[in-house]
Parts: structure tokens; sequence; C-alpha cells
């Protein structure tokens, strides 16, 4: 089975969740949730599950649960797909707003 990793910088506490582009070789993400009590990364993952079009459970957080820089695991899609489902390029920017977020 596929799994993609991608490094993911979040900005928590933000007024709306949504995909900010891909720069840097990183994902950014703005999530609508304080970084209290894992919040921010409940939604974050939430976010990304929305946007790909997958399970929460598909979705998980390898590395830094404190931290704003992460590394999160889609299992069943590689990389290609992520981005496509996306909407993103790893050479391209370009903002997208997560569904119901």
């Amino acid at each position: 089975m596929a799994e993609a990793r991608l490094p993911v910088h979040v900005y928590p506490a933000a007024p709306r969740s949504e995909i900010t582009g891909f720069r840097g070789g990183v994902l950014e993400i703005r999530v609508a949730a304080p970084p209290v009590k894992g919040k921010a990364n409940r939604e974050l993952v939430a976010c990304l599950s929305r946007a790909l079009g997958v399970s929460k459970g598909s979705v998980s957080l390898l590395k830094g649960a404190a931290a704003r820089n992460k590394l999160i695991a889609i299992q069943g899609l590689d990389l290609a797909e992520v981005f496509r489902r996306l909407g993103v390029s790893p050479s391209a920017g370009g903002t997208r707003e997560c569904p119901g977020g």
C-alpha cells in the first residue's frame, strides 16, 4: 500500500483552516484551532483528510506533535496523488481552503 510522507509547517489559531501552498519543500497549512491540548494537531489531520478525501485514520502525525514543523503520513496515496488532490504543486504556491473548515 502506498504511503506519502510530507513535511508540514502549521500556523495555528488562524481565522480559518486552509492550505496556503508548498514552499521550500514544505506544505504550509493554517488551522483555525489553537495550539492547546492537541487541538491544532486534530484540526490539521481533519483538514488534510477532508482536502484529500480520505479518512482521518489515513492521516497520521509522525513527528512534531508539539512543534509547528511536522511530518505527516498519508496512507493509500503516493506523493503525486496528494499534490493532485490538494491542487498544489511542489513548484508553485496557491491557497486552498479546507472543505468544511
